[in-house]
């Protein structure tokens, strides 16, 4: 496609307005000193930051160095809520139960691991997850537990990402997919259904259409779509305590379900197995869930690098274009702004990125 003659221009120009996208947006945004847009093929919440159960999780990322990049963004939550707004951000500790000794083993192998960079995990015996959390069911064997994991409200969290970053004079283009991508020089022309933009840099944070994105521009994004489904419960009395592997319970009382992984491709249809099988482990889980009527369900498709672990930073060879995509983007939300504000303002970041490259699929 050639290049128009007329074409807005940007500093930066941010593909796809999720938690990433509009987290990066944000965090540029507090520095004043350029001149952003954000670009999304629908709006915001549409995707995969719209359909989550939006854990703040940290105890079981691995590996370890994973875990710690996960611990630095939980921690970040509080001082972020203190510039944005209530995300409703809740550090309610996070149980993972185990059903046999088999798993105590690696429960207590995933502990030591995790502590040697600051992760504190607990591993419980059945009475012990049983104290914490009377309603689980009695058949389980024992669990992890730290007082790091939590969740926040995925709507808020988005809501106010986008107001701040809007109050800081970042342009947004919703409704308007992108159709191309060219390379002038050091630069980027982004042709899209509403017109063409210029930048000097250009980031790629689209989630499940991340591949689609590097098409445009010759890179193969080595990612793949797995589809999530999601039970959500009339509001009930309190109770669960904690933030538990597959389920947890939101302020208003519903408790959400899901543990599901489907490679389906960008397919989020609800199927009946899946439905079935996601109310039997709740209710294997939390006996008094059998009681409970369930009012909706839903389906999210997260993005997931092939090793599972986030791409992010600068793309190598690709002068001022730069990627972040990756699973479990509530959680990073916060650090992956902040690096990535840094990386693209100065070239430098306050915590090694390296082995996030894209690179490492070369």
């Amino acid at each position: 496609m050639k290049s128009r003659t007329h074409a807005e221009a940007y500093d930066v120009v941010i593909i796809g307005a999720g938690v990433i996208g509009n987290s990066i947006a944000y965090h540029l945004s507090e520095q004043n000193s350029q001149n952003i847009l954000v670009i999304d093929k629908s709006f915001p919440l549409s995707g995969t930051s719209g359909s989550t159960q939006a854990w703040v999780w940290v105890h079981t990322k691995t590996p370890s160095s994973y875990g710690e990049l996960s611990l630095f963004s939980s921690e970040l939550y509080p001082y972020l809520e203190r510039k944005i707004g209530d995300v409703e951000y809740k550090r309610t500790g996070g149980l993972a139960p185990f059903f046999t000794e088999e798993e105590r083993e690696k429960a207590l192998k995933l502990a030591e691991s995790q502590a040697k960079v600051g992760i504190d995990i607990k591993v419980l015996s059945r009475d012990e997850v049983l104290k914490k959390e009377p309603s689980f069911s009695p058949n389980v064997v024992g669990a992890t537990f730290s007082s790091i994991d939590g969740n926040v409200n995925p709507f808020r969290l988005l809501e106010l990402y986008t107001r701040a970053a809007e109050k800081n004079k970042v342009d947004y283009s919703f409704y308007n997919p992108v159709v191309d991508i060219e390379q002038q020089g050091d630069g980027y022309m982004v042709h899209s259904e509403k017109g063409v933009f210029r930048t000097k840099k250009l980031i790629l944070a689209g989630g499940p259409w991340s591949k689609q994105l590097g098409s445009f521009i010759g890179l193969d994004i080595p990612v793949k779509l797995v589809r999530g489904q999601v039970l959500i419960t009339e509001p009930l009395a309190p109770l669960l305590n904690y933030t538990i592997g597959g389920i947890r319970q939101a302020n208003n009382g519903e408790v959400l379900i899901g543990y599901s992984k489907e490679e389906v491709g960008y397919n989020r249809q609800g199927t009946l197995d899946v439905i079935q099988e996601t109310a039997n482990m709740a209710v294997s889980f939390v006996p008094a869930l059998a009681n409970a009527n369930v009012v909706r369900s839903f389906s999210g498709v997260r993005v997931v690098p092939e090793d599972g672990l986030p791409i992010f930073g600068e793309i190598p060879g690709r002068k001022n274009l730069y990627i972040a995509t990756m699973h479990s983007g509530i959680t990073l939300s916060p650090v992956i702004g902040t690096l990535m504000s840094e990386l693209i303002s100065s070239g430098e970041t306050s915590l090694p990125i390296e082995k996030y490259s894209i690179s490492r699929f070369a």
